[in-house]
Protein backbone atom coordinates (compact mmCIF):
# COMPACT_ATOMS: atom_id res chain seq x y z
CA UNK A 1 0.00 0.00 0.00
CA UNK A 2 1.31 3.40 -0.99
CA UNK A 3 -0.21 6.76 -0.08
CA UNK A 4 0.00 9.65 -2.51
CA UNK A 5 -1.73 13.01 -2.42
CA UNK A 6 -3.70 13.33 -5.65
CA UNK A 7 -5.55 16.54 -6.38
CA UNK A 8 -5.29 17.58 -2.72
CA UNK A 9 -6.68 14.29 -1.42
CA UNK A 10 -4.61 11.58 0.29
CA UNK A 11 -5.18 8.33 -1.57
CA UNK A 12 -3.92 4.92 -0.52
CA UNK A 13 -3.27 2.66 -3.47
CA UNK A 14 -2.84 -1.08 -3.48
CA UNK A 15 -0.44 -1.48 -6.38
CA UNK A 16 3.08 -2.69 -6.87
CA UNK A 17 5.60 0.07 -6.02
CA UNK A 18 7.04 -0.20 -9.53
CA UNK A 19 3.67 0.45 -11.22
CA UNK A 20 3.93 3.62 -13.32
CA UNK A 21 2.02 6.56 -11.87
CA UNK A 22 0.06 6.85 -15.12
CA UNK A 23 -1.56 3.45 -14.58
CA UNK A 24 -2.21 4.16 -10.91
CA UNK A 25 -4.04 7.34 -11.90
CA UNK A 26 -6.02 5.74 -14.73
CA UNK A 27 -6.66 2.20 -13.50
CA UNK A 28 -6.72 2.53 -9.71
CA UNK A 29 -8.00 6.08 -9.19
CA UNK A 30 -10.08 6.35 -12.41
CA UNK A 31 -8.57 9.71 -13.37
CA UNK A 32 -8.50 9.19 -17.11
CA UNK A 33 -7.65 12.74 -18.22
CA UNK A 34 -3.96 11.84 -18.17
CA UNK A 35 -3.26 10.00 -21.41
CA UNK A 36 -0.99 7.15 -22.46
CA UNK A 37 0.99 8.11 -25.53
CA UNK A 38 4.33 6.38 -25.93
CA UNK A 39 5.10 4.72 -22.59
CA UNK A 40 8.73 5.90 -22.61
CA UNK A 41 8.43 9.58 -21.56
CA UNK A 42 8.98 10.96 -25.05
CA UNK A 43 5.63 12.41 -26.12
CA UNK A 44 4.34 14.26 -23.04
CA UNK A 45 0.72 13.04 -23.19
CA UNK A 46 1.08 11.65 -19.66
CA UNK A 47 2.31 14.89 -18.05
CA UNK A 48 1.09 15.65 -14.53
CA UNK A 49 2.43 17.89 -11.78
CA UNK A 50 4.53 16.44 -8.99
CA UNK A 51 4.98 18.99 -6.22
CA UNK A 52 4.17 21.68 -8.78
CA UNK A 53 6.63 20.53 -11.45
CA UNK A 54 5.64 18.98 -14.77
CA UNK A 55 6.69 15.31 -14.94
CA UNK A 56 5.97 12.38 -17.23
CA UNK A 57 3.88 9.81 -15.37
CA UNK A 58 4.24 6.86 -17.75
CA UNK A 59 7.69 5.87 -16.44
CA UNK A 60 7.52 7.31 -12.92
CA UNK A 61 7.09 4.46 -10.42
CA UNK A 62 4.49 4.73 -7.69
CA UNK A 63 7.20 4.31 -5.04
CA UNK A 64 8.87 7.52 -6.24
CA UNK A 65 5.78 9.62 -5.49
CA UNK A 66 4.85 8.27 -2.05
CA UNK A 67 3.58 11.04 0.22
CA UNK A 68 4.06 13.65 -2.52
CA UNK A 69 1.56 15.97 -4.20
CA UNK A 70 0.32 14.88 -7.61
CA UNK A 71 -2.00 17.09 -9.63
CA UNK A 72 -3.83 15.91 -12.74
CA UNK A 73 -5.74 17.73 -15.46
CA UNK A 74 -8.96 17.00 -13.56
CA UNK A 75 -7.84 19.33 -10.78
CA UNK A 76 -7.14 22.42 -12.87
CA UNK A 77 -10.74 23.56 -13.26
CA UNK A 78 -11.56 24.85 -9.78
CA UNK A 79 -15.27 24.89 -9.02
CA UNK A 80 -15.99 24.12 -12.65
CA UNK A 81 -14.17 27.25 -13.86
CA UNK A 82 -11.31 26.66 -16.27
CA UNK A 83 -7.91 27.97 -15.29
CA UNK A 84 -6.23 30.64 -17.45
CA UNK A 85 -4.43 28.08 -19.60
CA UNK A 86 -7.54 26.01 -20.27
CA UNK A 87 -9.50 29.16 -21.17
CA UNK A 88 -6.71 30.34 -23.48
CA UNK A 89 -6.65 26.89 -25.13
CA UNK A 90 -10.33 27.30 -25.96
CA UNK A 91 -9.97 30.93 -27.04
CA UNK A 92 -7.09 30.06 -29.39
CA UNK A 93 -8.89 26.92 -30.64
CA UNK A 94 -5.74 24.86 -29.99
CA UNK A 95 -7.09 21.33 -29.94
CA UNK A 96 -7.74 19.37 -33.08
CA UNK A 97 -7.80 15.71 -32.14
CA UNK A 98 -7.10 16.73 -28.53
CA UNK A 99 -5.27 13.59 -27.44
CA UNK A 100 -2.05 15.33 -26.36
CA UNK A 101 -3.76 18.37 -24.93
CA UNK A 102 -4.01 17.38 -21.26
CA UNK A 103 -0.24 16.89 -21.17
CA UNK A 104 0.34 20.12 -23.08
CA UNK A 105 -1.94 22.06 -20.70
CA UNK A 106 -0.24 20.59 -17.63
CA UNK A 107 3.20 21.55 -18.98
CA UNK A 108 2.01 25.06 -19.89
CA UNK A 109 0.42 25.54 -16.46
CA UNK A 110 3.64 24.50 -14.70
CA UNK A 111 5.61 26.87 -16.95
CA UNK A 112 3.39 29.85 -16.12
CA UNK A 113 3.36 29.04 -12.42
CA UNK A 114 7.17 29.26 -12.46
CA UNK A 115 7.56 31.97 -15.12
CA UNK A 116 4.48 34.18 -15.48
CA UNK A 117 5.77 36.03 -18.55
CA UNK A 118 7.80 33.62 -20.70
CA UNK A 119 9.45 34.52 -24.00
CA UNK A 120 8.92 32.43 -27.13
CA UNK A 121 12.26 30.71 -26.47
CA UNK A 122 11.25 29.88 -22.88
CA UNK A 123 7.91 28.51 -24.06
CA UNK A 124 9.62 26.41 -26.71
CA UNK A 125 12.08 25.05 -24.15
CA UNK A 126 9.35 24.21 -21.63
CA UNK A 127 7.17 22.56 -24.26
CA UNK A 128 10.02 20.68 -25.99
CA UNK A 129 9.25 17.01 -26.26
CA UNK A 130 5.50 17.48 -26.09
CA UNK A 131 4.39 15.99 -29.36
CA UNK A 132 1.23 17.15 -31.11
CA UNK A 133 0.48 15.01 -34.14
CA UNK A 134 -1.88 17.68 -35.42
CA UNK A 135 0.92 20.24 -35.37
CA UNK A 136 -0.83 22.97 -33.36
CA UNK A 137 2.45 24.30 -31.94
CA UNK A 138 1.86 27.91 -33.05
CA UNK A 139 -1.58 27.89 -31.44
CA UNK A 140 -0.12 26.36 -28.28
CA UNK A 141 2.44 29.17 -28.05
CA UNK A 142 -0.28 31.77 -28.67
CA UNK A 143 -2.45 30.24 -25.95
CA UNK A 144 0.42 30.32 -23.46
CA UNK A 145 1.03 34.00 -24.24
CA UNK A 146 -2.72 34.70 -23.85
CA UNK A 147 -2.83 32.93 -20.47
CA UNK A 148 0.27 34.83 -19.37
CA UNK A 149 -1.43 38.15 -20.16
CA UNK A 150 -4.51 37.13 -18.17
CA UNK A 151 -2.48 36.23 -15.08
CA UNK A 152 0.20 38.93 -15.48
CA UNK A 153 -1.68 41.75 -13.77
CA UNK A 154 -2.92 39.79 -10.77
CA UNK A 155 0.28 37.88 -10.08
CA UNK A 156 -1.81 34.85 -9.24
CA UNK A 157 -0.92 31.34 -10.22
CA UNK A 158 -2.49 29.92 -13.31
Amino acid sequence: MVTIIVNDEARTVSASPDTPLLWVLRDHLHLTGTKYGCGISLCGACTVHLNGEAVRSCTLPLAAVADQRVETIEHLAVGGDYNAVQSAWLDEDVAQCGYCQSGQIMAATALLNNNPSPSDAEIDAAMAGHICRCGTYQKIRAAIHRAAKVTEGGGSQV
